[in-house]
């Protein structure tokens, strides 16, 4: 017997991704927290339907899937130094983070959750540099997108002074798997996040491996990604960061490398050999000087690749209508081949592939028993229109504030642009607040 239609989407241009097949006149129909049919709309059937959503000239497509950012800390400091080198620039935001506390963090975590909910980002994948994971973990409670929160580590250089802090986690990390990995009907997982081959040991990331092993869970971090790492990890070890990792037997299919925007052939035929999963910053790379990652060449190894925005301090906003953009024309030019990467290409990166690089593939698709994670994009926009290609609009043309309505799991959390039970005047003016008391306390 078929399930009741909790919400029923209709008249839309559905675009099902995983290499499913565009309707152009589709509907999508959810039951309780999956979907339950994507067809067109003389063969699914809406009757008894709860609840109707509308979608007339939209795009109806999954959430997006946010495969690396740090909504948790760099709300914090967007914008606050600019025009800089990676290291210089770390080293400076590192005096605010000394500085923070449970109340700012979570005002920061509302308003990065808000940001995503209405740029149509319904699952993300955060590496927490170390910082408090708690404040973030509540402020999901308001904002319920699908979250994979990972607890970072460090242990030398800049992070020296959590050291403590992260072998204290790491050796405990099971009571927070029973705490919280695969809680609130699954949308929340927890994961390991050794922050980076220039600030983690040897001893740390076997250890980090061996966690992930035992309870099961994933990994994340910052893997070659850019040139001062490329040069710290030569004159330290004689090798790449990559070669590095896969010497002591870390890589694994469970394991997001964030940016590699400084592979060779071998580290990427590790990779492959491996089943490493990248979490790709276009914007943020550019944006720092890191490099561009060899996309043809990860490509052609058929290693999996999902787009990401990085967090708001070198991204500066969480929008992957910007990084889909962004990422065609960086590889096109980069490449000489106008041909690559084409749109529907980038939306697959964006979604379904973007779900499998941040280990979510229960998300990412429009199927029936996929997570019910859908957003509708407005379209008749004066800065889309015509759309004689919905797939070319998308990517080239709409924006973040063209997502009308954005669901979860089932959930409407946001609806004509409100983001339901949110006072958002309240999220930024605490933020807004908060943030700058917080610069003042650290910079003066």
């Amino acid at each position: 017997m078929p399930r009741p239609v909790d919400i029923a989407i209709i008249n839309g241009y559905v675009l099902p991704m995983g290499g499913g097949p565009e309707i152009a006149n589709g509907v999508v129909t959810i039951s309780n927290d999956v979907i339950s049919a994507v067809g067109p709309a003389d063969q699914v059937d809406i009757r008894g339907a709860k609840k109707v959503i509308d979608a007339s000239r939209c795009a109806v497509m999954p959430g997006f899937a946010n495969s690396h950012t740090h909504i948790a800390s760099n709300m914090l400091l967007r914008g606050l130094l600019e025009d800089v080198h990676l290291f210089e620039w770390l080293q400076t935001m590192w005096q605010l983070k000394k500085n923070f506390d449970f109340e700012t963090l979570y005002w920061a975590n509302m308003c990065g959750l808000v940001e995503m909910v209405k740029s149509g980002i319904t699952s993300f994948n955060e590496h927490f540099d170390a910082y408090r994971v708690t404040p973030q973990i509540e402020a999901l409670k308001e904002v319920p997108l699908r979250a994979t929160l990972g607890y970072g580590f460090a242990d030398r250089g800049l992070y020296a002074s959590i050291t403590d802090y992260s072998w204290k986690t790491l050796n405990n990390f099971g009571e927070l798997v029973s705490a919280h990995h695969n809680t609130r009907n699954g949308l929340l997982h927890i994961a390991l996040s050794p922050h980076a081959p220039y600030s983690c040991g040897e001893e740390m990331y076997r250890l980090t491996r061996e966690v992930a092993d035992a309870y099961k869970v994933t990994i994340h971090t910052h893997l070659a990604e850019g040139m001062q790492e490329m040069r710290y990890m030569q004159e330290t070890y004689g090798t790449t960061p990559v070669r590095w990792l896969a010497e002591m037997g870390f890589l694994g299919p469970d394991v997001t490398a964030a940016h590699c925007s400084q592979l060779d052939q071998t580290d990427v035929n590790l990779f492959a050999e491996h089943g490493v999963k990248i979490a790709h910053c276009p914007v943020c790379n550019a944006k720092l000087g890191s490099g561009t990652m060899p996309m043809r060449m990860v490509r052609e190894a058929g290693v999996t690749v999902g787009l990401a925005t990085d967090g708001p301090a070198s991204q500066n906003t969480q929008d992957l209508f910007e990084e889909m953009k962004f990422c065609g024309l960086i590889h096109k030019d980069k490449t000489g081949d106008v041909e690559f990467m084409k749109t529907r290409e980038l939306l697959e990166l964006a979604t379904c592939e973007g779900a499998k690089a941040m280990h979510r593939p229960e998300t990412g698709r429009l199927a029936a028993g996929m997570a019910a994670d859908v957003i509708v994009v407005d379209l008749d926009r004066e800065h889309a229109l015509p759309v004689y290609d919905v797939a070319a609009a998308l990517v080239y043309s709409t924006r973040a504030d063209d997502v009308r309505h954005s669901i979860v799991n089932g959930r409407v959390l946001m609806e004509d642009r409100v983001v339901a039970g949110v006072d958002e005047q309240e999220v930024r003016a605490r933020f807004r607040e908060l943030a700058h008391d917080l610069k003042k306390r650290s910079l003066g």
